[in-house]
């Protein structure tokens, strides 16, 4: 039995126009649920069925090694053609066997992960049922237009925490066989399993202010998906605020000193041995982070750098790595630019909320001076 996604997207959204392909959190919105299923191992294939030459040219770009286009007949491609009217018109137009199993796939929930659809195919086999929908589970008080409650008694109000709450479709996916689809005309067949997925994963995107909230929720769950997952070859930290606490202290001399970390000592060493080059990037230009750069035996030290983008480009083309092959941890404004491409993005628990807000920047649970750096080798591992 074969597994393959079947994602429809037409060009027309009267709300946002070209919202399949707008850039949310940084990629295109479809960029999500294609990543996803690209990485489900049991998905075979990826079908995006779309009538657009924009978003044939987006997905395209892509480069997704399961990815193929279906051009979509026109008359299904309309504001009002159902979503079954061109499952049906693919599944006809290409004869697929029906024992296979499509996965309906919606461009328009990118929290959907790889992991939910495995899980979803797991139970839905366990449950020998004939179908499969995704939603969530809500603990909200329901009631028609004639001022009935549909789900409580009002005058026996449960606490929330007593209340089991009702199953609400969450329009991620939905799975059935080829077979039942052909046969009922329809996305579903009973018996049918309901997968529950967390309760962000509801959040739909209509109008503007939807895209806003839903992107400051997919920066939260699943900016790790942005990142790189090539092995990191070099490595680089800012020095302030990162290897210290940020801290300026001096003598009574006028003398400046500061505190580092030793765990973030052995952290270099570390990488050093598993043959990742590693060094410091800083603004400053100070000896005693010379001095410190050469105790613990860097590959490169960086000092008084005020363009630190273009020395990581120079360095990078020397070394033959690539920007998904680089790691970088940094704390402030300054660091922004490295952290934007760096393929392996770290910052400490006490960076800058501009830092924190980068898509796919990892916050680790530190604060400069701590041995945060320690923590990144402990994912290495």
């Amino acid at each position: 039995m074969a597994v393959f996604a079947f994602i429809p997207v037409r060009g027309g959204s009267q709300s946002i126009p070209l919202k399949n392909i707008k850039l949310m959190a940084g990629r295109p919105l479809i960029w999500w649920t294609l990543s996803s299923c690209e990485s489900c191992p049991e998905i075979e294939k990826v079908v995006v069925a779309t009538d657009s030459d924009e978003i044939e040219q987006t997905v395209r770009s892509f480069q997704f090694k399961k990815t193929v286009i279906y051009r979509r007949l026109a008359e299904n491609a309309t504001a009002t053609a159902s979503t079954e009217s061109v499952m049906l018109e693919y599944l006809e137009a290409h004869k697929v066997k029906s024992t296979d199993q499509m996965i309906l796939v919606q461009a328009t929930s990118p929290f959907t992960t790889a992991q939910d659809f495995s899980a979803a195919l797991k139970q839905m086999k366990s449950e020998k049922s004939k179908s499969l929908l995704s939603g969530v589970v809500t603990k909200r008080f329901l009631w028609n237009w004639n001022s009935k409650p549909l789900n409580y008694d009002f005058k026996k109000r449960p606490r929330r925490q007593d209340y089991k709450g009702l199953f609400l479709e969450n329009g991620a996916f939905y799975i059935s066989k080829v077979s039942d689809i052909l046969k009922s005309k329809n996305r579903l067949t009973a018996p049918i399993t309901l997968f529950e997925m967390p309760e962000h994963t509801s959040f739909e995107i209509d109008e503007p202010d939807d895209w806003i909230i839903c992107e400051q929720l997919l920066n939260k769950y699943r900016s790790q998906d942005l990142r790189s997952k090539k092995k990191m070859k070099l490595f680089l930290s800012d020095v302030d605020g990162v290897l210290t606490d940020a801290g300026m202290y001096y003598t009574e001399n006028g003398d400046e000193i500061k505190k580092f970390n030793t765990y973030d000592g052995m952290a270099f060493q570390i990488m050093q041995k598993q043959g990742i080059k590693v060094g410091i990037l800083t603004a400053e230009d100070r000896q005693l982070n010379r001095r410190r750069a050469e105790k613990l035996k860097l590959d490169y030290h960086f000092h008084g750098s005020k363009d630190k983008l273009s020395i990581v480009e120079k360095l990078l083309k020397e070394l033959n790595i690539t920007w998904d092959e680089f790691g970088y941890i940094g704390d402030d404004i300054n660091d922004i630019e490295v952290l934007k491409k760096a393929g392996h993005a770290f910052c400490p628990k006490n960076a800058r909320p501009e830092v924190k807000s980068i898509p796919g920047v990892q916050m680790l649970e530190l604060s400069g001076g701590q041995g945060v750096i320690r923590l990144i080798t402990d994912s290495l591992r």
